[in-house]
């Protein structure tokens, strides 16, 4: 056998090869220095075919193979990663699992549009609380009463493409507790009400690709956009990340191409001792271990692409493809900046540009651990079941469990009602700080987020942190991109801690990291218009409404007419914690055995959470005492001893 790539595929090699030097190559250190996103490269990419590179004809695709995909993310992510991976991110996730899982009407309408190139893919999966366990899934899409669109609500985190893609397929809870059976997969489109994106991120590399978050308030999603069925999402979700690792492979290899090519042509050149330093013992292995490596990566990276073509199973070699290629980019990264010397430490030289485009490889599209878990599993079996030690219940609120109380309706009710319950709680609004007290050294703090808007709003930040007797501050995007404030004032897991009695977050939608900074907060206040803003779940108090209508009557609420009286040290206020509810699910009982299935408890041990219903249990569930299927259990109320 001739392991050989044909004629056709080299054509297309030196044809993407042309395009990435010629209209890439010039501007990827402009690209990255700007962290911009390049429109036009995109456009043309779209219109030479490199979008639609593996989809048939029909559907505006070239028809080609997975390899040939594989050799074009390759030559792109030779010159620049981050054009490479918006190639691969949009061609393996944002548009397979449309054609590998949708409707021929699906396929016409989105898929068609993709694979030309008129629109750009992405795929949201990521998580703050789901990232490697994607399992995690907290973004819920439930039926309207008509039945005719899902509503969906929550948040994704790092999505490749965003805000600049069109169509996302997007992962969402519909039936909760029970796990990945739960899930399923939707085709959101941009402009739908209710669905936005966040600033793309200041990344360390592949600065040329944007990444950003997606929010989801209450998003309509016709039926007719659920991808598959329900319950099957977690299926497509790692069905598409197993080809998706093909494509990320190749963006590794092209890295590690990309940086060997620059370190031999400098060796080669660059005197020492009398000779090129290519030619000094120690560089020449290191040259000759990089072109070594390459050639085993490329090698993997192609076999996984036939598997794929070929509709073998390839899941593992996508894994051990993707592990190889993103640890060797990392290596070959490292070693090619070390030939450079200190000339490579400098921005504009391209090899310091791939030491920091190839770490993420070795990150996105799964973890290189979990790609030891996957060939793992491949090779030794999965691990048996084991009885988990402690609690399966689900996580709770990041903050820690809170009393909830929110303030919805006419705004002049809900402030007086927020004040007055604060006030019973202890706080004392006649004394007040230096706004600008450290955040360290403050009892109180006022945050702005992106909610407030405009920077000229910050005056009613202003104004309520004097009258609340509170330090200013904000979230990070806040000080970070707006500069609204200095950046040692927001708060927040990689900012500063906030450990003193009460928090007031003004148009805050509660990120986690944002959340882990305010968790040994006493009192959580939240303001926001969106009524499924994360921080509602983590707040003690909370006014659902226009910020700039709260402020004003929440800024002369606490005015008492007088000047501030300075603030006495601080004393801890306790947490308050919420009342218990008393359980009023119905019991469902196996007359075969007399277990009982108490929704409030769950089946933690067969995968069911605390909290879910008996009607929402998968048809696979059966008795953990007898075996028998739900069919074989009657309802029963609570007793009254248990109320």
């Amino acid at each position: 056998m001739l392991f050989k790539t044909t004629d056709e595929h080299e054509a297309l090699r030196k044809k993407v090869r042309e395009f990435a030097e010629e209209k890439v190559k010039p501007i990827a250190f402009e690209l990255d220095q700007n962290n911009e996103f390049p429109d036009e490269i995109v456009k043309e990419m779209g219109e030479l075919g490199f979008l639609g590179i593996p989809y048939p004809k029909k559907y505006g695709g070239q028809g080609l193979d997975v390899m040939s995909y594989a050799i074009t993310v390759e030559e792109l992510s030779r010159v620049d990663g981050g054009v490479g991976v918006i190639c691969s991110a949009h061609t393996s996730l944002g548009s397979w699992p449309i054609y590998a899982f949708g409707t021929e009407e699906q396929k016409k309408k989105y898929l068609t549009p993709l694979a030309k190139g008129e629109k750009i893919g992405a795929f949201g999966l990521t998580e703050e609380n789901a990232g490697s366990d994607a399992g995690g899934t907290e973004t819920t899409a439930e039926l309207d009463l008509d039945g005719k669109r899902y509503i969906l609500n929550g948040k994704k985190i790092f999505i490749t493409n965003a805000p600049k893609a069109d169509t996302y397929v997007v992962f969402a809870v519909t039936t909760p507790g029970i796990g990945t059976h739960g899930i399923s997969a939707f085709i959101v489109e941009k402009g739908m009400e209710g669905f936005t994106c966040s600033d793309h991120y200041d990344k360390l590399g592949i600065r040329s690709s944007c990444t950003a978050e997606l929010h989801f308030d209450n998003v309509k999603v016709p039926k007719e956009n659920l991808l598959g069925k329900e319950g099957q999402g977690f299926k497509i979700a790692m069905a598409t990340l197993d080809g998706g690792r093909i494509g990320i492979a190749s963006q590794a290899l092209g890295i590690g191409q990309g940086a060997y090519e620059s370190a031999l042509a400098y060796a080669k050149e660059r005197e020492q001792f009398g000779m090129p330093i290519a030619h000094l013992q120690a560089n020449t292995f290191k040259l000759a271990d990089m072109a070594t490596n390459l050639k085993a990566a490329r090698l993997m990276i192609y076999s996984a692409a036939e598997l794929k073509e070929n509709h073998e199973r390839y899941s593992a070699d996508a894994a051990m493809a993707k592990q190889f290629a993103s640890d060797l980019a990392s290596k070959i990264t490292n070693e090619a900046l070390q030939l450079y010397g200190g000339s490579g430490f400098i921005k504009g030289i391209d090899v310091e540009r791939f030491y920091r485009d190839s770490k993420i490889t070795q990150i996105y599209e799964g973890t290189n651990e979990i790609m030891r878990v996957v060939v793992g599993a491949n090779t030794v079996g999965r691990a048996p079941k084991v009885k988990a030690v402690g609690s399966n219940k689900k996580s709770g609120p990041i903050a820690g469990v809170r009393k909830g109380e929110i303030y919805e309706g006419d705004p002049k009710e809900a402030v007086k009602n927020l004040v007055a319950a604060l006030k019973k709680d202890g706080y004392d609004f006649t004394v007040g700080i230096d706004p600008y007290t450290p955040i360290a050294d403050s009892q109180r703090i006022v945050v702005a987020g992106r909610g407030i808007g405009e920077k000229k709003n910050m005056k009613l930040i202003e104004d309520l942190a004097y009258q609340a007797g509170a330090s200013i501050s904000s979230s990070r995007p806040v000080a970070e991109t707006l500069k609204y404030v200095d950046i040692n004032r927001y708060v927040g897991m990689s900012g500063q801690t906030f450990k003193g009695n009460l928090y007031i977050g003004v148009g805050v939608s509660g990120a986690g990291q944002h959340l882990k900074g305010i968790k040994n907060a006493s009192t959580i206040v939240a303001i926001n218009n969106s009524k499924n803003a994360p921080i509602f779940n983590n707040c003690d108090y909370g006014i659902v409404g226009d910020a700039m209508v709260i402020l004003p009557l929440l800024i002369k609420e606490l005015d008492n007419g007088e000047a501030k009286k300075p603030a006495p040290p601080m004393k801890k206020i306790k947490r308050s914690k919420p009342r218990k509810m008393a359980p009023t699910n119905p019991i469902y009982v196996d007359l075969g055995s007399g277990y009982e299935y108490n929704p409030e408890l769950g089946d933690p041990e067969n995968g069911i959470e605390p909290g879910t219903p008996f009607d929402k249990l998968p048809d696979s569930w059966v008795s953990p005492v007898s075996g028998e299927a739900k069919d074989q259990f009657i309802k029963m109320d609570v007793p009254e001893d248990r109320k």
